[in-house]
């Protein structure tokens, strides 16, 4: 079976560790590294918790790079309302049996994607800056990258009234992907919060017999309750996890080309994406974007992948 070479670029974080989990599960997905950046959490956390959650799938031989401690021009920000303080509070993780590389994150995207004989696909799960560094630091890249399977965005925001936090939080670096012609899928807001993980859908976490379902199963209680308490959310979104489940799965998704701009410069806009769902722009088409999400086949997809464990 050959097997689709990715790079998940990522700032653990509940959904992405759980991204992280699923690809490990996954044969038809060969992952050739794993970048962090800041996000959810400062940098040394999310990569800690990165190599701490390879520990937990026996990803030993995956490098794992620190990349960006900030946005490309604006300050940091992050979302301990929702993860935690550690970036993935709830379980309790055992220190990682390793540290990072010494190579910085984007490094090591532009080393793997120049080194791969076949094309990479790349899913970013935070802010956008490493892959940005990457295209500014070595353009030549973009000739063996197959696409940007990313999660961001949306026709409403969860972090101001119209911005998403990956975008918001460093909007520069999301414009230069998205006006790089690199061929892009978007897993917004508008098909993530589809993927809620109901108390249902916990319970048949919660009953899968082994370690690695358990330490799933309390990322999503305590997910859970952060999303309820923040934004009343029956059961938390998660987000991330879409980007994985698209390339092993893509038939569970109904897409649309569009033109996706993002807004660097409003005062109360800034990380919007402006999504032309409907054409009236004229502008051409520059990614899929994400509309409807096969929603029992998404968990049926999860709860097989944990059993697997």
């Amino acid at each position: 079976m050959q097997t689709k070479k990715i790079i998940l670029d990522c700032d653990p974080g509940h959904d992405d560790a759980i991204s992280i989990i699923l690809a490990a599960s996954q044969p038809s997905l060969d992952i050739l590294g794993i970048t962090t950046v800041s996000g959810n959490a400062e940098i040394e956390k999310t990569t800690m918790n990165a190599l701490k959650i390879c520990d937990l799938v026996s990803l030993s031989d995956v490098v794992v790079s620190k990349g960006a401690s900030e946005p490309l021009i604006r300050l940091r920000e992050t979302a301990p309302g929702i993860h935690g303080d550690s970036g993935l509070d709830g379980p309790q993780l055992p220190e990682p049996s390793r540290s990072w590389s010494d190579e910085h994150g984007c490094d090591t995207i532009i080393r793997l994607v120049k080194e791969s004989k076949e094309p990479v696909t790349i899913l970013p799960t935070g802010p956008l800056t490493n892959i940005a560094l990457a295209l500014l630091k070595a353009p030549e890249i973009k000739d063996n990258i197959e696409e940007v399977v990313l999660m961001g965005g949306g026709t409403f925001g969860n972090w101001t009234p119209t911005a998403e936090f990956n975008i918001w939080a460093d909007p520069e670096a999301a414009k230069k992907v998205f006006d790089s012609g690199i061929p892009i899928v978007v897993m917004g807001l508008d098909i993530t919060h589809q993927a809620l993980a109901t108390k249902e859908v916990i319970d048949q976490v919660q009953k899968i017999d082994n370690h690695v379902a358990k330490i799933v199963g309390e990322l999503l209680v305590f997910f859970a309750s952060t999303y309820k308490e923040m934004f009343n959310f029956a059961g938390p979104p998660v987000h991330d996890v879409l980007t994985v489940a698209y390339c092993v799965a893509p038939e569970l998704f109904k897409t649309k080309e569009v033109n996706i701009t993002v807004e660097t410069k409003g005062e109360y806009t800034a990380g919007t994406t402006s999504i032309d769902l409907h054409g009236i722009t004229g502008r051409k088409a520059n990614a899929k974007y994400g509309l409807e999400l096969d929603v029992e086949g998404f968990w049926r997809l999860m709860i097989e992948a944990l059993k697997k464990f």
